[in-house]
């Protein structure tokens, strides 16, 4: 039988080359992007399928918490995926395809940024906030792996990441997440 340590380094590995290939000129202009959207008191949105939905979770975690007691600010930050009710409501009423575009269009507004979470860029629910989004001059972030699908083509800014394994891309994410908050805490927080 093989042993695991091998299979955690190659898995390794191509963890630390996914998160490397993202464009990190993309990774610089979404963390000005959300800091600057916290600084404009503009509400934040986030949403993800799956495991990408609990990276969106965390992200409101972290910048609701972590973030404000270390810098000077409050941000607004709100998952489109973490009410169920709603989720099973619109999915069930109208179409699963509408359940963050649907509730886009009430919260929402021209000044706003959403971000979107997606491994493969593809799921309907998406590319619909993505076609509501683009219809209202919503800005939108993509961090997207496999190929970056519809994701990737259509968001404003795209961190897409090279992985074609769901593990590695959803890690990525939520790796790059991390990087993002230390990194804004670090040049712009308290001193």
């Amino acid at each position: 039988m093989k042993k695991i340590n091998n299979f955690i380094n190659e898995y390794v590995n191509n963890l630390s080359n996914s998160i490397l290939s993202a464009d990190m000129n993309n990774l610089n202009l979404a963390a000005e992007t959300i800091l600057k959207s916290i600084k404009k008191k503009q509400k934040i949105f986030i949403c993800g399928n799956g495991g990408s939905a609990a990276i969106a979770n965390h992200y409101v975690v972290d910048f609701l918490k972590f973030f404000r007691e270390r810098t000077n600010y409050s941000p607004k930050m709100i998952s489109l995926s973490d009410n169920i009710e709603t989720i099973t409501a619109i999915s069930n009423d109208l179409d699963y395809k509408y359940i963050f575009s649907y509730q886009a269009q009430s919260l929402c507004s021209k000044e706003d940024l959403i971000i979107i979470i997606s491994s493969s860029g593809n799921s309907k629910n998406i590319i619909e906030l993505l076609k509501f989004s683009k219809k209202n001059k919503i800005k939108t972030i993509g961090f997207s792996g496999f190929d970056g699908g519809f994701l990737k083509k259509n968001a404003d800014i795209s961190v897409h990441i090279k992985a074609n394994n769901y593990g590695i891309s959803e890690d990525a994410h939520h790796i790059l997440m991390h990087a993002q908050l230390q990194f804004l805490i670090k040049y712009f927080g308290k001193k």
